[in-house]
């Protein structure tokens, strides 16, 4: 399947490792120029450097995409390699905990980077894919939009930005632009392998998914470049669940 990527400017947030690493390195496969943004200087270089060294064009540049300052230094410095034309709202971190325990500082932190960052990115790149009358515009949200105990924060963030998708796409379809969401199930990144209690953790969750086995940062990169291509022009405001087959059980 030709996706007819090449030459299109994709930016992925929180690219510097896991999800949205391999995110950069698919689209940069499929003929994309990326900027791998990362509040992580170390690992937005090394990614860049990596994705260089592969013989692609990449541009690395320290974020945090809850400054409307930072974002939109992120954006005119993405100009080096073009407009953008893709987005994929990636960027996101964890902070569990039960509802009553949980402090002021770890809700505001979890829901703005998930929430307030895909509204600034989107805010700051949606004008030049309307002028150009293409964009895709995809955000990473997460099967615990369904819930889960001991992310309230999270879970709150992740379903919010569903309903993000659903009400940008119908604000930009007119514009040739396309807004969609993937939920991803378990994924084993580095950073999850690299938990002491991994093997634990493999087996329940494994017992949990219906395809039998769990998902790699790829089958997210996959749906990412699909989404982000001419193949996938007329789907808009859904969300694409990469679970294996589990939803909220």
């Amino acid at each position: 399947m030709e996706l007819n990527l090449e030459g299109r400017v994709a930016l992925v947030t929180g690219a510097g490792s896991g999800i949205g690493r391999d995110t950069v390195f698919k689209l940069a496969e499929e003929g994309c120029k990326v900027v791998v943004s990362d509040i992580n200087a170390d690992n937005a270089q090394e990614t860049a450097d990596a994705l260089r060294q592969a013989g692609h064009e990449a541009l690395a540049v320290v974020c945090d995409v809850t400054s409307e300052d930072q974002v939109r230094q992120l954006i005119a410095q993405a100009q080096q390699l073009g407009g953008v034309d893709i987005l994929v709202n990636n960027a996101g971190i964890v902070k569990d905990g039960y509802l009553t325990k949980m402090t002021e500082q770890a809700w505001d932190s979890v829901v703005d980077i998930i929430l307030k960052g895909a509204f600034l990115c989107s805010r700051e790149v949606l004008p030049q894919m309307m002028e150009k009358k293409w964009g895709r515009v995809i955000n990473i949200s997460s099967r615990s939009l369904f819930g889960n105990p001991g992310q309230v924060n999270y879970s709150a963030g992740k379903a919010g930005l569903v309903g993000f998708t659903r009400a940008l796409a119908l604000e930009q379809g007119k514009f040739g632009v396309t807004v969609n969401a993937i939920a991803p199930g378990f994924i084993m990144t580095p950073g999850i392998r690299n938990l002491p209690h991994f093997p634990k953790l493999h087996g329940a969750a494994v017992a949990k998914v219906p395809v039998g086995f769990l998902g790699e940062p790829r089958d997210i990169s996959n749906a990412v470049a699909f989404l982000a291509s001419d193949v996938a022009r007329y789907i808009s405001g859904t969300t694409l669940f990469v679970t294996g087959g589990r939803y909220s059980s």
